[in-house]
């Protein structure tokens, strides 16, 4: 299925001498830049009836023409899964996501997710990029995730991210004992030799970590990261690449890290924490429609307050 789009209007006299498809973006702010991009190269966008490149300069004046069509999503079926909502309006919904759940549908998780999840809970979303899923957390990964409901707050949510607005903090257990914060600013790409993990290396993309100390241990930290960018992995990556890999991490932790004289209960707790100890913690954006920073926290998920609870009891 899909929705016919058809839009007109003038390019400003003062816009001359601009790229189409920066003008573009300011005259229908609703759709982002790199799909007016793609409407441009398909011929689907006319200046003065005829078609024309996406670096192309406008002289102003000219009259715009866009006749396209949005895909709906509708290979992803909706499920009924139990969402842990937040907050919602008509932009935006933000919500809480259990560890165990992947955000989007791929080879070996085709369905189950948090996607078809949404497509459930709200089945205009279908309408959206992704069901308007803006950002990801990794599989066993808790916390808070925000999702657009509308095509502006999807544009809007989009060039937050891509500017570092968006603030995320998350509570990290590492294997090490840190004597304090610090950042790590190291680019992110595949790792070289496993397609399955990511590694910082000179071809990856900038990455930037920022780390704080909370709480210390006999031989690990929880620590408060914030990041950045939003690469994949990222903060198990830069931890790992500073030595302090993540408790219960299956691709960057290595083997499990013990203090001398650890209890049979430290034990048996570390040993049986199985993911990443990782959760997404506070988010912080503008909100699309009235321009208001807001926020949200989530609690720490029940698993991981125990492993800290052990922790604390020596």
């Amino acid at each position: 299925m899909s929705e016919q789009i058809h839009l007109t209007g003038q390019i400003p006299e003062t816009s001359a001498g601009r790229r189409l498809d920066q003008v573009l973006a300011e005259l229908f702010p609703s759709f982002s830049r790199s799909r007016l991009q793609q409407w441009i190269k398909a011929g689907k966008v006319l200046l003065n009836q005829q078609p024309v490149i996406a670096r192309y300069r406008v002289a102003g004046g000219e009259q715009v023409e866009i006749r396209a069509q949005l895909q709906r999503q509708t290979e992803v079926r909706p499920q009924d899964i139990p969402l842990d909502i937040r907050f919602q309006d008509k932009h935006l919904l933000v919500l809480n996501k259990p560890a165990g759940l992947v955000v989007h549908p791929a080879a070996g998780n085709p369905d189950g997710t948090l996607q078809n999840a949404l497509l459930h809970y709200d089945p205009e979303l279908a309408a959206l990029p992704r069901a308007g899923i803006v950002h990801r957390l990794d599989k066993d990964t808790s916390g808070l995730m925000v999702v657009a409901r509308s095509l502006g707050a999807h544009k809007s949510l989009v060039e937050q991210l891509q500017a570092r607005s968006v603030k995320r903090e998350y509570l990290a257990l590492v294997q090490s004992v840190l004597a304090a914060g610090g950042t790590v600013d190291a680019p992110i790409g595949r790792h070289p030799r496993d397609r399955l993990r990511m590694a910082v290396v000179e071809s990856g993309k900038p990455a930037v970590t920022h780390y704080r100390v909370l709480e210390r241990f006999a031989a690990h930290t929880l620590v408060q990261a914030q990041l950045e960018t939003g690469r994949t992995h990222q903060i198990r990556v830069h931890m790992a690449h500073i030595r302090c890999p993540l408790v219960g991490d299956p691709l960057y932790g290595g083997r499990p890290r013990l203090p001398r004289g650890a209890s049979a209960d430290l034990r048996e707790a570390i040993s049986a924490f199985r993911r990443q100890a990782l959760h997404a913690q506070r988010l912080q954006l503008i909100h699309p429609a009235t321009g208001e920073a807001v926020g949200w926290e989530a609690e720490i998920p029940k698993d991981y307050r125990q492993l800290l609870a052990v922790l604390r009891s020596g």
